[in-house]
């Protein structure tokens, strides 16, 4: 399976997730509790990653699988990070608005970029550098609202606790797709086997969220297992197997691929579920939205295409007989 094709699918479930997200609402309400959407989701995968994992086991060449706790433990940590990262979320708009949240989220692109040079050692081109930055920059742009839609200076009036929790947000983000890719390719191990461990950690931790918020609410409502498929409806069940599709295609991409392809599969869904919320939702088109796209199709050009396909290089010159 080639990378551009998972890259591509990965595109289309993202693009959908927001969608089948809000078709899933009634009357502009959730009857679930969207609580119990990532632990479902985290359990779709962990189930997934087992039956293959089964399946390879049953083969004649049995995968590697390396069970020290050592290297298992190291699969304890993107829960931790992503545990972090969801909380100052929630911190994080406390102090901005919404809009201004996606704008500053746009930071985890060239973050995501300096952590896959500090921490994982690869090297990027100029050219590539150039083609990030403007990634950031169209997906901004497709974000910002015009002066008649809102304050021309509402980005920039948030308190300055706002940006640095939207600054961290940005930073945490990246580091948990960086070192999940670090632990994908650290060994030779079974993709699955890999997956196996992230999600079982994974389910502990929702499943301690879960617990955690009955705590909170003095388990007005009974314990989570009890209430899990309340409101439930088929919609509800595409966004839950969507949510959990997308993170077996990024788990590939990272043991495959890498970070930045997950970067632009990512960027390119957003501006695509934009796009459709035009003609489903019927959300205005702008100009901005126009020039983000193309900015982001000029930066997906930038750094993917070779270097001879988008610079004329000059011709060598026949040696002249002396």
């Amino acid at each position: 399976m080639q990378w551009y094709f998972v890259a591509a699918l990965l595109t289309v479930l993202t693009s959908s997730q927001g969608i089948w997200t809000t078709l899933s609402q009634s009357n502009g309400k959730y009857k679930y509790d969207y609580a119990t959407i990532p632990f479902l989701a985290e359990f779709f995968k962990l189930s997934v990653s087992s039956f293959f994992l089964w399946k390879e086991c049953q083969s004649s060449s049995p995968p590697r699988m390396t069970k020290e706790w050592k290297s298992v433990r190291l699969y304890l940590v993107p829960s931790v990070i992503y545990l972090i990262h969801n909380n100052v979320q929630f911190a994080t708009l406390t102090y901005v608005d919404p809009s201004t949240y996606q704008i500053l989220g746009n930071l985890k692109i060239v973050t995501t970029g300096i952590l896959f040079r500090l921490v994982l050692k690869r090297k990027l081109s100029n050219l590539q550098w150039m083609a990030i930055i403007l990634l950031a920059v169209g997906t901004t742009t497709s974000q910002v609202k015009g002066c008649g839609d809102a304050p021309c200076d509402s980005v920039f009036s948030a308190p300055f606790q706002g940006y640095m929790l939207g600054i961290l947000s940005a930073c945490l983000s990246a580091l948990a797709g960086v070192y999940t890719e670090y632990l994908m390719k650290k060994n030779s191990d079974s993709l699955y086997w890999q997956n196996v461990q992230l999600y079982t950690f994974g389910v502990i931790f929702n499943m301690g969220w879960l617990v955690y918020g009955d705590f909170k609410a003095g388990f007005e409502m009974g314990p989570w297992w009890q209430r899990l498929f309340n409101g439930y409806s088929i919609t509800t069940w595409i966004v839950v197997f969507n949510l959990g599709s997308t993170g077996l295609l990024v788990s590939w991409l990272m043991k495959y691929s890498d970070n930045i392809v997950k970067v632009y599969s990512t960027s390119m869904a957003m501006l695509l579920t934009m796009v459709l919320s035009v003609y489903l939702f019927n959300v205005r088109a702008t100009v901005q939205l126009f020039l983000g796209i193309v900015i982001c199709i000029i930066s997906l050009q930038m750094y993917f295409m070779p270097v001879h396909t988008l610079v004329e290089l000059p011709q060598t010159l026949p040696a002249t007989a002396k």
